[in-house]
């Protein structure tokens, strides 16, 4: 069996260059994919996508076109093994909208190492090129019982030879990016399958199976057997479809199989998946588990569920809020069991017991006369992000007020991220979130000056520093770069 690791050719390369001139900045998308056609060998298709709106256009008559020069060459590390340099132009963009485009070049290589140098410009635009390098890795896929790269499309049709995009009888159009929001149901998925006329037999099957990456669990319902006919090339096109599929990483794998269900290959699609689905909890006929029952104690039911919230995902909150609403022990109870089955199927309860101590650690730092722990600004950014990397607290200021930055080396993906809280009411503990460079959470540019309200005015609209005053101690702001 040979496993190829997806991370050498799914290559979602974001290039973008900064400039300090007025015309819009280019920026493309790009990614590669291997595969083999016996009448040309093994070889790699380059696809970009284009973001329409950082192209500089031009009238022409009918409307508006983009003018792009594109230059590619691929190294061994000694000599340049292929290259090529074009002209291409954007599809005419009428009544000003403009759509993203695409473009696909392919590459007959022979197995080995390979860099791949690209430089894209804007023909309408002073701005220097963009520039990037990309290893890429060529199997030999010749002889070897395989699959290729998989490829997704943003749209499939049935089109002709002349098309660059053309494959198999289809276009392909190529969908870049990973990332699928609730508005995308279908992921349709184009693959193909290797010299499985060397079987013994004239049949060959092949396994679709979806992972959920967090868990490492199956998803049952995507689980799909197929029976093929034997061939040296043989193409499959799938639509797969994640209208249900909840928010979460995944893997979308196929395996190819013998009859005797021997697996001889497989490949890998990675995906994010964002879909936060109405989909009520199915807790009637879930048996509660003793050792949940004893973690909580009837008088703590309702705040232990209520706790929740800063890590619950919308669809999860509306489900948090009708259960309290209906004030009933017991369906708190198996909400709070079924919501730890859901976010952590593999161990639960020990995962329940870490988030209960953290509740109770919030609750005693960050708790105020009218704000439990987890209902504060400080509390749910602990609870949903964890213990932060460092915290300065500044209590006393004689031009600002009370405040804490926080800083965390990770989130996730995420590094070197703050959090600015500040107590404009001074007492009482009832710091308020401020600003934070996090995506998804406030930012407020003003920051320093609304920190400084406590001795000073506000500016204008124009200049919003103009009565900022720099006295000493007045030096958050130093704290908050200084990271």
């Amino acid at each position: 069996m040979r496993l190829r690791s997806f991370t050498l050719f799914a290559l979602a390369f974001f290039l973008n260059l900064t400039t300090m001139a007025q015309e819009q900045k280019l920026k493309a998308y790009l990614d590669t994919k291997q595969f083999y056609a016996p009448e040309i060998g093994n070889y790699i298709e380059i696809y970009f996508q284009f973001a329409a709106s950082s192209v500089n256009y031009k009238g022409v008559e009918g409307g508006l076109q983009g003018d792009l020069a594109v230059k590619l060459d691929v190294t061994d590390g000694t000599k340049t093994v292929a290259s090529d340099a074009y002209r291409l132009q954007s599809p005419l963009m009428k009544d000003s909208i403009v759509e993203d485009f695409y473009d696909l070049k392919r590459f007959a290589l022979a197995p080995g190492k390979y860099i791949l140098n690209i430089e894209l410009s804007d023909i309408n635009s002073e701005n220097p090129a963009l520039k990037a390098s990309v290893p890429v890795l060529i199997e030999d896929l010749s002889k070897a019982i395989s699959i290729s790269d998989i490829e997704v499309a943003e749209f499939a049709f049935k089109g002709d030879e002349n098309s660059v995009f053309f494959k198999s009888g289809i276009n392909i159009i190529p969908r870049l990016s990973t990332f699928y929001p609730t508005e995308l149901s279908i992921i349709p998925v184009y693959l193909e399958i290797y010299n499985t006329n060397q079987l013994e037999d004239t049949v060959c099957g092949l396994k679709q199976s979806l992972i959920n990456m967090e868990t490492g669990a199956e998803v049952s319902e995507f689980t799909v057997f197929s029976r093929h006919s034997t061939s040296n090339v043989l193409p499959i096109l799938r639509k797969v479809d994640i209208n249900l599929l909840p928010t979460g990483k995944y893997a979308l794998n196929y395996t190819l199989l013998s009859r005797s269900l021997t697996e001889l290959s497989t490949q890998q699609y990675v995906f994010e998946r964002s879909n936060d689905l109405d989909i009520p909890w199915s807790v009637e006929n879930m048996v509660i588990d003793p050792a949940f029952q004893s973690s909580i104690t009837n008088d703590s039911i309702t705040y232990y569920l209520e706790s929740l919230i800063p890590i619950a995902k919308p669809a999860e909150i509306k489900n948090i809020i009708s259960v309290l609403k209906l004030k009933d022990l017991d369906q708190e109870r198996r909400h709070i069991q079924a919501f730890w089955l859901k976010t952590a199927p593999t161990n639960a309860y020990d995962s329940w017991l870490k988030y209960k101590e953290q509740v109770q650690l919030v609750e005693r730092l960050y708790s105020n006369n009218f704000q439990e722990g987890f209902e504060t600004d400080r509390g749910r950014v602990y609870l949903q992000y964890g213990a932060p990397t460092t915290i300065v607290e500044r209590e006393t200021s004689p031009t600002e007020y009370p405040y804490e930055i926080w800083q965390y080396n990770k989130i996730g993906k995420f590094s070197n991220k703050r959090f600015v809280f500040y107590n404009p009411d001074l007492v009482n503990n009832t710091y308020r979130l401020l600003h934070s460079d996090m995506i998804g959470e406030l930012k407020n540019p003003s920051w320093p000056q609304t920190l400084s309200k406590r001795n000073t005015n506000n500016g204008n609209i124009d200049n919003p520093n103009q009565f900022l005053q720099q006295n000493w101690g007045g030096n958050s702001n130093d704290y908050f770069r200084q990271y």
